[in-house]
């Protein structure tokens, strides 16, 4: 016969390691719910490469603050209107009347050019219609019923900013010019513009045609993510075919600054008499993509190189990881191995004020995860945050950490829980 007391003690003994045993599962399964987001750090601390850093360093800083000293601060130019836009973020770096309604004379076909790549392919052959010749200003003389293609249009359209070509393309999207300035205006709404209005594909004077140096350099920003767009205006001449014969029409672009300023990759000209010189340029240096307006410029050639050059002295990029250049054990729960490995495949850099703080980085990953997994799961991320020196923190993106390679799952007779419940309950 047993010991009561002995069988008693026994019982509160197992109790007690089942009570424990469920409290370590359910502090252990918290982790996956609660993964490492810290971003608080001591004053002072030194910079980690994320090549050494691991999930207990999570909010480390991994980019030390950047250099205070900036260009002196941009006074202006002669332009009724400008603005300088910085691509990645559409940061505006500098504004001058940035906001007032104004004609932008050829600016316009930027818009032309973005509605018609989205609309047609590239080798559409356009039939020229008699609507499309003749049209009044810059010209490459085309000639009803001659077929070009809708790129071979583009190029005429961004180099010789020819008007009867933005006629012509009009007229193979929407079936006249006026529906294709109502395309255009919903473009403009698409991309959240409340200050521009289009009457006309080529931007000759008409009543109700407008834009702002912001909003152009909006539209301009949208048109740059379109490589096809990037490449044709920043082409400096281009042949296409002469009314079907063996001849050619040499194109040639008006852009100045594609020979003058370095890294230069366009955008577009414009004049008349009404609006005076329109200019639109972009610049890539290292990473970083600026974007410059003027509208009325007695002196656009001057005034962009002074406000790209200012742009590009504020203004750097950032390189947060490279790919692989983070690594880490993640350990699994029923699987054919203790763990598997996860890196980032992806490499994040981003374009900051030289004057930025400094930039920390967060580790999320869960505690452990359940097998299988497949080789290039997402198991968490890699985040960066810029810490400002008022103390907010911004974020400034991304990458996800992915298995580097499958694990598969072992299947056990019984669960870890099964077998603690079977184990409590086990008669003596």
């Amino acid at each position: 016969m047993r010991n009561p007391y002995y069988t008693h003690h026994t019982r509160l003994l197992r109790a007690a390691f089942v009570l424990s045993a469920t409290v370590l599962l359910f502090l252990t399964v918290a982790g996956v719910f609660f993964p490492v987001v810290g971003l608080s750090a001591k004053a002072g601390e030194l910079s980690i490469p994320v090549d050494r850093l691991t999930p207990d360093q999570s909010g480390a800083v991994v980019v030390p603050a950047g250099d205070a000293s900036l260009p002196v601060a941009f006074t202006g130019v002669n332009a009724r209107a400008a603005v300088l836009l910085e691509a990645g973020s559409g940061d505006v770096i500098f504004g001058q009347n940035e906001n007032a309604r104004l004609p932008m004379a050829s600016t316009t076909k930027i818009m032309t050019a973005l509605v018609a790549l989205e609309a047609l392919p590239l080798d559409t052959p356009v039939k020229i219609t008699a609507e499309s010749v003749g049209v009044e200003g810059s010209s490459v003389y085309l000639a009803e019923g001659e077929v070009l293609t809708l790129e071979q249009l583009l190029y005429a359209l961004l180099l010789e900013s020819a008007n009867d070509a933005a006629s012509a393309i009009a007229v193979a999207v929407s079936g006249s010019v006026e529906a294709f300035a109502e395309r255009m205006n919903r473009k403009a709404a698409e991309l959240g513009l409340t200050d521009t209005h289009f009457i006309n594909p080529h931007g000759l004077d008409a009543e109700g045609h407008y834009t702002t140096a912001y909003e152009l350099a909006v539209i301009t920003r949208a048109a740059l993510e379109n490589e096809t767009f990037r490449t044709i205006c920043a082409t400096e001449r281009k042949t296409i075919p002469l009314h079907g014969t063996e001849g050619v029409r040499l194109l040639l672009n008006h852009n100045k600054l594609l020979d003058s300023y370095e890294g230069c990759i366009g955008v577009k000209t414009g004049f008349t008499k009404k609006t005076g010189r329109c200019l639109v340029s972009a610049a890539e240096r290292d990473g970083v993509t600026l974007i410059a307006v003027t509208l009325g410029a007695p002196d656009d050639w001057r005034d962009h190189t002074a406000m790209l050059d200012y742009g590009f002295g504020l203004y750097e990029t950032v390189p947060l990881c490279e790919a692989g250049s983070f690594s880490a054990p993640l350990w699994l729960v029923s699987g054919s191995q203790e763990y598997v490995m996860v890196e980032n495949t992806d490499a994040l850099a981003v374009t900051l004020r030289r004057d930025h703080g400094p930039i920390r980085c967060a580790v999320e990953l869960p505690r452990f995860d359940f097998a299988s997994v497949q080789a290039g799961q997402a198991m968490g991320q890699l985040r960066f945050f810029e810490e400002a020196r008022d103390g907010t923190k911004r974020e400034l993106g991304a990458v996800p950490l992915k298995a580097s390679y499958g694990v598969e799952a072992v299947t056990y007779p019984q669960s870890l829980w099964e077998r603690l419940l079977a184990l409590f309950s086990k008669k003596n």
